[in-house]
């Protein structure tokens, strides 16, 4: 798979030489560069390949890279079968590729935001993540058989901005949330891998900053900017450990809404409407943009790069919109237009209606790395009934007919109905994205 590179507004294929576009041999030290993605053949995931290859169409995007899921500790040696960490590194190797794409996912109070919570490790575990899940990472990527790899490592989403957003005095604070923030889980957890992973030369961490529907907003933005501070510098990390953030992690936010243009309409500011609800940003190019530039003003290495995954954020397909809402109304205009179809910008489960996004490129737009593939589309995000299985905790924001607390007003999730559990194969849902798709196939 390569990269691309764009320049103005054509794209243009790197040339890769045949084997490893970086390094000599096996084992071959790399230097270290500004963006790992330029230049690079990305490592594709055999067991998600194998995935889409089987269904229709899906041969189209079956050479894509996609992140590579550490979820759990079982997950670092062969989950229920699967490939073990080390497997992943030496396959990458055997594919010549110049980088691969890890994801960090086991916190302990994992998910502290969401109806429930989906990690293995309890909020007072931290010790544990460190000795079991941390150290066995960092151990595995720091040999040497590996160097020559660039190994992204997106480390720990869904964490940071929930200690913001679902904390008091927020009316939708949870008690995990209150817990992990107390006790320090997830800032010292986090530093404690960002330390570890950094003092391997070719790791690049990348930090979650959520998307502009999660922290948009200033009241929660920049807090969240002052906790990524703090965690870069906790556990023995400084922020020279961070390389880059990714906004949209397994998310469906569009890059751009580029049919709502206008601020005002008919004496209306489009802010005061049900779907931007205040928020000075309506999509996630406007809101890395200049979250970056806050992040670098607060203590963050100047050439800080932002990843965004846009693996199904595309949101093609006959419902998508082909020009600017009416201006009748403000919220006419911007339901008319808006190209995120969701019913709510915060809905983040098996949503329908999807479409894949841009494929992989490197360095699409200033100060953005490259858009990526973080999460495979096709892995469910969770069940949509509770199923007796394990590893799977039932969230309701993943059950089609779930509406919130009973009493309040209605707010449909948009989730898929029959969807499997979070990381088994959702078929449905991937033809459906490659309907979807846009740009098309």
């Amino acid at each position: 798979m390569r990269f691309l590179i764009r320049v103005g507004h054509l794209l243009t294929a790197v040339a890769l030489a045949a084997g490893p576009a970086v390094g000599t041999a096996e084992g071959t030290p790399t230097r270290r560069v500004d963006n790992p993605y330029l230049g690079a053949r990305a490592y594709v995931n055999p067991e998600w390949s194998s995935h889409a290859a089987a269904e229709p169409g899906g041969a189209a995007v079956a050479g894509q890279p996609t992140g590579v899921w550490l979820h759990n500790i079982a997950s670092l040696h062969g989950w229920h079968g699967r490939m073990t960490l080390r497997a992943h590194l030496d396959e990458a190797l055997r594919q010549n590729a110049d980088v691969i794409q890890l994801v960090l996912y086991d916190l302990p109070g994992r998910d502290c935001g969401r109806l429930s919570s989906n990690g293995e490790l309890g909020p007072g575990e931290l010790a544990r993540y460190q000795r079991e899940f941390i150290d066995p990472v960092a151990s595995t990527l720091a040999d040497p058989a590996y160097a020559r790899l660039r190994i992204v490592a997106v480390v720990e989403p869904n964490s940071l901005p929930f200690l913001v957003t679902h904390t008091q005095p927020r009316p939708w604070a949870t008690p995990l949330c209150e817990t992990v923030k107390a006790n320090g889980a997830y800032v010292e957890g986090i530093g404690y891998a960002l330390a570890k992973l950094g003092a391997i030369p070719n790791v690049y961490n990348y930090l979650d900053i959520g998307h502009h529907g999660n922290i948009g907003w200033d009241e929660d933005r920049l807090p969240t900017r002052d906790l990524l501070l703090r965690a870069a510098n906790a556990g023995g990390s400084t922020t020279a450990n961070v390389h880059g953030f990714i906004a949209n992690t397994a998310d469906y936010s569009v890059l751009r809404e580029e049919f709502i243009v206008k601020d005002v309409i008919a004496g209306q500011p489009i802010l005061q409407t049900r779907w931007v609800d205040w928020n000075p940003f309506i999509d996630e190019l406007s809101f890395v943009e200049v979250f970056r530039q806050e992040l670098v003003a607060a203590g963050f290495h100047p050439r800080v790069g932002v990843l965004i995954d846009t693996s199904r954020n595309g949101w093609g397909g006959p419902n998508r919109p082909t020009g600017p809402g009416p201006e009748t109304h403000a919220e006419a205009y911007v339901e008319g237009g808006r190209i995120d179809r969701r019913l709510r910008i915060t809905n983040w489960c098996n949503q329908t209606g999807t479409g894949l996004g841009e494929r992989p490129v490197a360095a699409p737009a200033r100060g953005v790395d490259a858009y990526v593939w973080m999460k495979p589309p096709g892995e469910s995000d969770g069940a949509s009934i509770p199923l007796p299985i394990e590893d799977e905790v039932h969230n309701r924001m993943c059950d089609p007919l779930y509406e919130g607390w009973p009493g309040a007003t209605p707010k449909p999730t948009g989730a898929w109905p029959d969807s499997p559990p979070a990381r088994y194969w959702h078929s449905a849902q991937f033809r459906e994205l490659l309907r979807n798709a846009h740009p098309p196939l």
